[in-house]
């Protein structure tokens, strides 16, 4: 059965994971993995993917939606930026996470919170430049699923990492 990727930046402006997951590479390496297409929700980026660059594989976007609940539910796989909002719900929604990390964020909390989950096993984390290199190791990472059974486990690594408490 063929499955789809959902993409996701969240509210913000991260045109580097939006090139590097759509760019020919990633798209023919995705349609060798199974997958036939591609859901791209681009935020508040000025990038806008190219929707039938690799035949077979589809790429279709939009900006914004009230819920990413369906979008989720539906993907066989998905990538995202390292908000915890977004995180959290991939990760709610027990689906195969690949969180790319934007390097570019001043003091990025957002690396620190996808360290952890990574050491944890919950999810795989890169950068947009090691993204088509991450995807080809994806098949052979075991990941295990997150338990979201303890909320204030979360919220104190959280006020850690944000240096509220």
């Amino acid at each position: 059965m063929p499955g789809c990727v959902f993409v996701t930046v969240g509210t913000t402006q991260f045109d580097k994971l939006v090139q590097a997951v759509t760019s020919p590479d990633v798209c023919t390496l995705l349609q060798l993995q199974g997958y036939d297409s591609m859901l791209v929700q681009l935020g508040a980026g000025t990038y806008e993917p190219d929707d039938d660059s690799i035949p077979g594989f589809s790429v279709t976007s939009y900006r914004y939606k009230d819920s990413l609940e369906d979008d989720m539910s539906r993907a066989q796989l998905v990538i995202s930026h390292a908000g915890a909002g977004s995180v959290l719900e991939a990760l709610g929604a027990n689906k195969r996470l690949v969180v790319v990390v934007n390097s570019d964020l001043m003091g990025n909390h957002q690396l620190e919170l996808a360290q952890r989950l990574g050491q944890d096993k919950h999810l795989v984390y890169t950068t947009p430049g090691e993204l088509l290199a991450t995807l080809r190791d994806l098949p052979d990472t075991a990941l295990t699923p997150f338990t979201a059974g303890e909320p204030h486990m979360f919220a104190t690594f959280l006020d850690k990492v944000m240096k509220f408490s």
